[in-house]
This record gives C-alpha cells, structure tokens and sequence, in this order.
C-alpha cells in the first residue's frame, strides 16, 4: 500500500513501529521533498493505522459531539472524497457531489481501511501533472447549472488530503470522547505546516 514510498516505514526508521511512524513528527518530517503521491500515502498509512484500534461499536456509534453523526461517517465521508477522486481520473472528469456515501465503510472499519489500501495502490499509478476537470458545486438547487474548473491530478490529491487533515481533527476529538483511553498520535489530524511550526519551536 506504501505507493511511491521506496521502503515500508518500519524499514524507512527501524527504530519506530509502524504505529509510531504513522503519526511521529520525524517521521511526517522525514520527506523533506515529498510530493503528492507520497503524502497520500503517509495520510492513508495514519489512517488505516488508526481503523484497525477502532472495535465496531465505537466506530458506528452516534456521538452528541457530532451531533448523532458518527466516526465512521466521518472516515466514510473521507474515503468517498477519494473514491470519487480515482472514479474521476478515469473519466476525466471529478464530482465530488456524486458520492457513494457506502454504509459499509461507514460501520465497519476493516470495510473502510480495506478501501482505502486500495485508494493508496491506485494512487500509485497516477501522474500528478495530468490535467483534469471538475465539476464545482456551489448551489443546493437540483437543476442549477455547475460550472467546469480545470485543474490537475496533483492539485486535487493536495485538496483530498487536507479534507482528510480536517476531519481526522474531529475523529480524534470523537474518540477522545468516546474512548478516552485509547492512545492517539498528536500528530493527526494536524496539517504539516503546523507539525513543522511544533517542529522549530522544539528544536530552539
């Protein structure tokens, strides 16, 4: 599932697990020119890590703290921004609004961590500088006409992962409040650019 990483990370800095490496600050930092591919695949990683801590009930468990929702639609709603993503590059044209919305990755987190190994390896294969359409939606009118914006591989891998970024935020704050025991990386759900701030800070 590693895509474009050259090594599985527990071969990358054998000194960390892979759970450690999923979430660890080096390890987020250890690419210092890492490109679209690869930070989908370190994104997946940490997920896929977290899915498999997660029993079922807890994962389809509606929480006041999203208001009934719960952490597997939020993983659902993640893999479906991705799986509209790939669907897109093979017919050239994203919409994001067309999502599957499958209640099986939403209640079952092997189910979820399944497909998005599978997003990963498609990911892979893909050339980040191939041009692509998408369908912007900006109205909640059922016949309003939807404008076309062009844009590339690339920039929407970079749009998936910080749509990820933000709602692994709120997965982390559901399973703090639905099982607060359970260890969670500081680092997910926190964007890079904050990771590398908590960095600087740590090293002055």
């Amino acid at each position: 599932m590693f895509g474009r990483l050259s090594k599985p990370p527990n071969q990358i800095h054998p000194r960390l697990t892979n759970d450690q490496q999923a979430g660890n600050l080096v390890y987020q930092l250890f690419f210092k020119n890492m490109n679209c591919k690869q930070g989908t695949d370190i994104i997946i990683l940490q997920m896929t890590d977290l899915l498999g801590k997660i029993d079922a009930g807890t994962y389809a468990q509606p929480l006041s703290i999203f208001n009934g929702s719960s952490i597997g639609q939020h993983f659902r709603h993640i893999i479906d921004f991705y799986t509209c993503l790939l669907k897109g590059v093979e017919e050239g044209r994203v919409d994001y609004a067309k999502r599957e919305r499958d209640v099986q990755v939403e209640t079952q987190p092997l189910q979820a961590a399944k497909v998005l190994s599978g997003c990963a390896a498609k990911v892979a294969g893909m050339n980040e500088q191939a041009s692509l359409e998408v369908i912007a939606d900006f109205s909640a009118e059922l016949n309003e006409d939807r404008p076309v914006v062009v844009s590339t591989v690339g920039r929407e891998l970079m749009y998936a992962y910080d749509h990820a970024v933000h709602h692994l935020a709120m997965i982390k704050m559901g399973l703090r409040a639905a099982c607060p025991e359970l260890e969670i990386n500081q680092a997910i759900g926190v964007a890079p650019s904050t990771l590398k701030h908590w960095g600087q800070h740590k090293s002055e």
